[in-house]
């Protein structure tokens, strides 16, 4: 549990690719491929970490098992826990409630994972680590770490029945005795103070490192893509500082995926988001990486990420950060809410690719946005792009032409970000779409070079036709083949 070789790269199983896996006999994601994705991650791929998610989705707590005696041989010689890190995603029975007894199910499942790995060998749990979304307090970090501590390990020696023997001598020990938890971050405030969140959680304890989980996607979609990286820059110079503080290595995570809203991390340009985070330790890789490039080129990503090292963050001014995105914010919000009913519309048409249950998305909590409700993030990006208008253009154009220049000190890779998410731009159906997002992309678009690609308007010309209408019989293969050409669902 040291922060020795702590993962570059942490795969995961958000759902933003078009390509079908190889080993899926299904264009859903569910149970069984999900057993053999994380066995070709770490056989194939590169990673040495995957996330299994039991939030918002069904979850097989028998990924230990099922992984040990299929592929025994390759995790008897590297081992779960060591060489390859499994990493649990659990529910926040803070923020849902509903999910909250998943939550205990998969820390139960932990010491039973451990009593699999000891009968092939093992002498160090394969699962040790759990992440918690939508953290907002260390009370939260703290519920996780106690609950397992005092109920899981301290039944040990709670005695049953007239005979008074102890649960371990009736079902044996349960281990390991503690679990790292680490917090995701993903709504503004939160993110904002996760150093002092972080903190107060660490208070006391001896830790030899901490990991905190960034997230990426879901600011981008509640407070616009800009938003989003300023967000990261402020957290990630924050944290550094608390890693001054402490004297101990606090080791970010960050979640980008392959849209540029969403991080832009492509197999072909993953030095994009290791010079614009220097300072984080673990990349998120997610499904278009791995399922929508030429596996070389994926296996070459993953590598140059792994053979890289963390550096310092790049300084960034918080409080003229704040300024910026604080306007940013606004202009972006109030041009989604013009946008809303059209891409809640179409998103029913973007392919499904894992079999995932409701979720709650911070954004409906949006008090300057009334309730809103959009569409997850991938899907969110798939239908903009769906209609030739990037998203990433939204909400910049509240700034001046002054401070747009100004924004590149804090984000620097703000040139490449753009132009890689305007190759997607139909200009046509901009002049269809309402006056403040028609005029506020068009005064973007003063400030980038772009050329627009005829093929993709002509895809996306025909979805936004026949979504207007009536037409939807196309739309499901339309929006597909629109993702064929960019190489990433949303």
């Amino acid at each position: 549990m040291s922060a020795e070789n702590v993962p570059r790269c942490m795969s995961t199983q958000h759902p933003d690719n078009v390509a079908t896996p190889f080993f899926s006999d299904s264009d859903i994601l569910a149970g069984e491929s999900e057993v053999k994705e994380a066995y070709f991650v770490f056989s194939q791929l590169g990673c040495t970490e995957q996330m299994w998610d039991s939030e918002g989705k069904e979850a097989d707590n028998q990924v230990v098992e099922k992984l040990l005696s299929r592929y025994t041989d390759f995790f008897t010689k590297q081992c779960l826990g060591k060489e390859f890190r499994l990493t649990y995603r659990v529910p926040n029975p803070s923020v849902e409630k509903g999910q909250g007894k998943i939550l205990l199910e998969t820390l139960h499942s932990i010491p039973r994972a451990y009593d699999v790995a000891k009968a092939v060998g093992y002498d160090s749990p394969p699962i040790f680590e759990v992440i918690l979304p939508m953290t907002t307090s260390h009370l939260e970090i703290e519920r996780v770490r106690n609950y397992y501590e005092k109920v899981i390990i301290g039944q040990n020696d709670t005695r049953l029945g007239k005979e008074g023997i102890k649960v371990k001598e009736w079902v044996g020990d349960f281990e390991p005795e503690k679990i790292n938890v680490i917090p995701l971050f993903e709504d503004s405030q939160s993110i904002q103070g996760c150093d002092r969140i972080v903190g107060e959680y660490l208070k006391g304890k001896d830790s030899d490192h901490q990991r905190v989980f960034i997230a990426r996607s879901d600011p981008a979609l509640n407070y616009g893509a800009a938003s989003a990286v300023l967000l990261a820059k402020i957290a990630l110079q924050k944290l550094d500082r608390l890693e001054q503080k402490l004297s101990i290595p606090i080791l970010p995570i960050l979640g980008v995926g392959g849209a540029p809203f969403r991080g832009n991390l492509a197999p072909v340009n993953v030095s994009n988001c290791g010079e614009e985070y220097p300072s984080v330790q673990t990349f998120t890789i997610q499904s278009s990486f791995k399922y929508d490039h030429p596996f070389r080129d994926a296996v070459n990503g993953v590598d140059i990420l792994n053979h890289s090292h963390r550096k310092a963050p790049l300084p960034v001014d918080e409080k003229r950060a704040l300024y910026l995105m604080q306007k940013i914010i606004k202009e972006y919000q109030d041009q989604l809410a013009q946008m809303s009913d059209m891409i809640n519309g179409i998103s029913v048409f973007v392919p499904g690719r894992r079999a995932r249950k409701l979720h709650v998305g911070l954004f409906g909590y949006s008090r300057s946005l009334k309730g809103i409700k959009l569409p997850r993030a991938i899907k969110f990006c798939a239908a903009f792009y769906s209609i030739g208008i990037p998203p990433e253009l939204l909400g910049l154009s509240a700034l001046s032409e002054k401070e747009f220049d100004e924004l590149h000190t804090c984000y620097n890779k703000l040139d490449e970000d753009l132009g890689d998410a305007v190759k997607y731009l139909n200009k046509s159906n901009l002049s269809r779409m309402p006056k403040l997002v028609k005029e506020g992309i068009e005064r973007v678009l003063e400030w980038v070079d772009y050329e627009e690609d005829a093929d993709y308007c002509e895809m996306t010309s025909a979805i936004l036709h026949n979504y207007v209408t009536g037409k939807h019989t196309p739309l499901g293969e339309a929006v597909k083949a629109a993702a064929w050409r960019r190489k990433f669902l949303g």
